[in-house]
């Protein structure tokens, strides 16, 4: 109802809860948006500089020891942490070690462990389909200029706009009853700090020298943040458009052999919307999977437990229907 004309309507206060729940979302949202900014910009930027350096003639053999360590640590975070343990429940383990794998995702600096969860789970939720937070095809304009746009949609442009975001209450429930999960999620901020401070450390452990650690930094912090997330951006834009697809799935996930080494097996796509719960993504032997490879090594030491796995006759039955 519209106030009286003689009655001035009183203004909003901090004690009003609808708007201060709206106002606190809308500056979480632009905090998100610039630190998105920020974390795509300026690793771009240092690896202009860093290649400037190494064609000096500055790269040695420690910057790439740091760079490949710290990119299997915190991609494999990713892949076997968010991705195959959070989101898909693909095999079960202790909680140090799911605090462990937490930590190792946050380092990567892709979000907070139930943020991109809850993105991921509503992706599969709306594969291609209006609702996909993500996709290449969905509200994009037909012809080149339409696909272009859909895969840098897909690509970063989804992030950068900070909209079409999932639901945590909705899509991550049983990670928010998990307080040590909860504990990781809200501390992201210590890990990312943790992903920078350990290329520094380890390189001033291998060369002895403050500058080395300067220089692990760069690379195994700067050049390994841009080179993962657009390595795990790729499933999103590449593997929705470009390679084959041996299973239909209802969406135009495909598997990319070449992009299989960088995501550490996760562009096996196709065979993970196929078999989304399945802790191999490589179904194969030359289907080149680490994260699935690390799964199986840690299931015989008696780290993890319970992994799904997709038998020959299931794999079969789904390819030849085309369910």
């Amino acid at each position: 109802m519209r106030a009286p004309a003689a009655v001035k309507p009183e203004p909003a206060t901090i004690a009003d809860p609808v708007r201060s729940a709206d106002t606190v979302e809308i500056e979480h949202a632009n905090v998100d948006r610039v630190a998105n900014v920020v974390v795509m910009t300026v690793p771009l930027a240092l690896v202009g500089f860093a290649m400037w350096l190494a064609w000096g003639g500055a790269l040695h053999w420690t910057d790439l020891v740091v760079l490949a360590v710290t990119y299997l640590l915190t991609g494999l975070g990713v892949t076997v942490g968010y991705h195959r343990l959070f989101t898909h429940r693909s095999f079960k383990t202790s909680q140090p070690m799911r605090v462990l794998l937490a930590a190792l995702g946050s380092a990567a600096i892709e979000g907070p462990v139930i943020e991109w969860v809850s993105n991921h789970r509503k992706h599969h939720r709306f594969s291609d389909k209006a609702g996909d937070p993500h996709s290449p095809h969905v509200g994009h304009a037909e012809g080149w200029r339409g696909a272009l746009g859909g895969l840098i949609h897909a690509h970063v442009g989804w992030i950068l706009r900070g909209s079409d975001l999932a639901s945590e209450e909705r899509y991550a429930k049983d990670l928010l009853a998990d307080r040590a999960v909860r504990f990781v999620d809200r501390t992201f901020p210590l890990w990312a700090l943790v992903g920078l401070a350990f290329p520094f450390g380890l390189g001033v452990a291998l060369t002895g020298s403050i500058a080395g650690g300067l220089t692990g930094l760069l690379w195994g912090g700067a050049v390994r943040i841009f080179f993962l997330h657009h390595a795990t951006f790729s499933i999103n834009s590449l593997c929705h458009f470009f390679g084959r697809r041996r299973f239909a799935t209802g969406d135009q996930s495909r598997n990319l052999l070449w992009l299989s080494v960088p995501t550490l097996g996760e562009a096996w796509h196709n065979n993970h919307h196929a078999f989304p719960t399945s802790a191999r993504h490589g179904l194969h032997w030359w289907q080149l999977d680490p994260s699935g490879w690390l799964i199986g090594g840690m299931e015989r030491s008696g780290l993890v437990w319970d992994v799904v796995r997709v038998t020959p006759e299931r794999e079969l039955a789904r390819a030849t229907s085309g369910n």
